[in-house]
This record gives C-alpha cells, sequence and structure tokens, in this order.
C-alpha cells in the first residue's frame, strides 16, 4: 500500500514538472550515513514552506561483524522508509580521510544508504558535505553549531532525537532548496518558450 501511495505521488511530482513545479507536498527524507550511527531526517516541503515530520538514527554495535552492522543498517532504515513513505531520498557524500579502513567501512555505509530508498523506488541524490551547508546555513565551512542553530530556526518546535540528527535534515532541506530552484528555473525556461512560440 505505501509503495503504491508513493509510486502516485511520484506520478504527480513528474507530471507537475512538466508545467511549472510542484504544487502538493513532496516529502524528503535525508539521510547521514554511518556505520555506527547512520542518521536520519524526513521533511515535508510545500512551495516555499518546510516543515519537520520526524528525525532519528540507526544505531549498530561496535561488537557485531561489520556484514551484520550493515544488515542492521539495511533493516532499521527499511522500517523508516515503510513508515514514512518520502517521495524522494537525499543522500551526503562522503570524503577521504587518512584511515583507510575506515572510509572504506564508511563506503560500504553508505551503499546500505543508497540501497534502501533505491529499492522503494525513490529517486536518491548525492550532496557534497559543503554544498548541504551552504543552503542550510549560506556559507560551506560553516560548523556544527551554527548547522544546529539554523535547524532550530527553521523548525523551533523541533525534537533532535540524538546528536546527530541535524546532519540528515541538513540533507533533506538541501534537497528541498534544490529542487525548488529547479523546478523555478524550468517554469522560467517553459515561459520563456512560450513566449517565443508567439
Amino acid at each position: 500500500l505505501h509503495l503504491s501511495l508513493r509510486r502516485q505521488r511520484q506520478m504527480c511530482i513528474r507530471d507537475s514538472n512538466k508545467t511549472g513545479g510542484y504544487r502538493g507536498r513532496m516529502r524528503i527524507i535525508g539521510i547521514d550515513p554511518g556505520l555506527r550511527k547512520t542518521g536520519w531526517g524526513v521533511i515535508e516541503a510545500n512551495g516555499d514552506a518546510v516543515c519537520q515530520v520526524a528525525n532519528g538514527t540507526c544505531d549498530t554495535k561496535a561488537s557485531d561483524s561489520l556484514a551484520l552492522r550493515l544488515k542492521t543498517i539495511f533493516e532499521k532504515l527499511t522500517k523508516i522508509v515503510d513508515l514514512h513513505y518520502p517521495d524522494q531520498a537525499a543522500v551526503e557524500n562522503t570524503f577521504v580521510n587518512k584511515d583507510a579502513v575506515n572510509t572504506l567501512k564508511l563506503g560500504q555505509a553508505r551503499g546500505i544508504c543508497m540501497l534502501v530508498p533505491a529499492l522503494a523506488g525513490l529517486e536518491v541524490e548525492e550532496y557534497a558535505p559543503n554544498a548541504i551547508k551552504k543552503a542550510v546555513v549560506g556559507v560551506g565551512h560553516a560548523t556544527k553549531d551554527q548547522i544546529e542553530y539554523m535547524i532550530k530556526l527553521q523548525f523551533p518546535n523541533i525534537k533532535l532525537n540524538g546528536a546527530d540528527a541535524t546532519d540528515d535534515l541538513d540533507v533533506a532541506i538541501c534537497h528541498a532548496s534544490h529542487m525548488r530552484y529547479s523546478m523555478q528555473l524550468q517554469s522560467k525556461l517553459i515561459s520563456v518558450s512560450e513566449e517565443n512560440d508567439w
């Protein structure tokens, strides 16, 4: 049922894109991959209005094997997607650090985070950390405190379920911002095309 509803909403999004923008609500899940904690946040965007739906983390046990931890992320994130049935997903890009082993493990966790929404039929977009910070705060090298301040400013009554909760909500906000800009640009291009036809 959830998958059917999601597909209907996605068809609505695609049809409205052709006419210059999505006029209804679009639900977006933002995901911040991590082997120890994978953060997730769901928002709804309706034009310029954005509201927070839910947020949290998918935790794993450090004592478990890598395979079991990846399985845990997969199962928990699948439940979140099934519960909130978002229309689109956005995942933060990982960066390479000096520890090649940890970078590889993080990449595997990130693969799970992209696979889960893809299996649910969602479009999955990726954003670099600096692009996310710029979309939320206005500068690409914003601190964690600055991001948290802007998140709480955006959602005054928000309850952050974990210290990393802001890291996934900002991914979703970034995607909503990019979608809004893309639709506005598409609307302008359609208007210009129609004027030229005359």
